[in-house]
């Protein structure tokens, strides 16, 4: 027996690396489409053509266009345990790791396809709603000094990173788009302060 032969079991390993390199493929295509398109216009043909497979491929992996956005947009979004961070810090902390989100390359396809799609299609507004109920708002209630206040807490603050987003990165307000990462943290993280610690109306 030739001693430097492969073992038997890492025959399997090249169509699992195919099948991994497709289903990338697609999932990539797919955030580019939906942050360019929104959903109704992101055909999974149109989405087929740019990832160089044959739509019935999207398809097997998929299922439905249904299955590949809630695929396509499935985010961790990395929150931090609050309870960890100083009083008086929470604002800053919670601005600058949503910046951080937006800055790395991959997050950004795809929370601008999850915005986009959010805003235009009842499937991508379900998917933040998801994303708020099962991140968003637990992150909220290890911070704020009343729990029965954190969805209201947590709802503002959501309206404020989630907007500067809409209008910076979607919409391209050219103001927006002009603030430098330390101007928006200042302009900022008092407000998201107020909202977890400040004393309810």
């Amino acid at each position: 027996m030739d001693a430097t032969a492969p073992p038997p079991s890492a025959a399997p390993a090249a169509p699992a690396r195919r099948s991994d390199a497709t289903r990338a493929a697609i999932l990539a295509a797919a955030r580019e489409r939906f942050a360019a398109d929104g959903y109704d216009r992101a055909t999974v043909r149109a989405i087929a053509q740019d990832a160089r497979i044959d739509p019935a491929m999207v398809m097997r992996y998929f299922g439905s266009k249904e299955g590949l956005f809630a695929a396509a947009v499935d985010v961790d979004l990395r929150l931090a345990d609050l309870s960890d961070v100083p009083t008086d810090a929470l604002g800053r902390t919670v601005v600058v790791h949503f910046l951080g989100l937006w800055e790395d390359d991959h997050l950004r396809g795809v929370l601008t396809a999850l915005l986009r799609v959010g805003v235009t299609h009842p499937a991508g507004a379900v998917r933040m709603q998801e994303i708020f109920a099962a991140q968003v708002l637990p992150a909220v209630l290890q911070a704020v000094p009343d729990p029965a206040q954190a969805p209201a807490r947590a709802a503002l603050i959501a309206s404020q990173l989630l907007g500067l987003a809409l209008t910076r990165l979607v919409l391209r307000f050219e103001p927006a788009v002009r603030l430098e990462r330390e101007e928006i943290v200042d302009w900022l993280a008092p407000t998201v302060q107020r909202y977890l610690t400040a004393e309810a109306p």
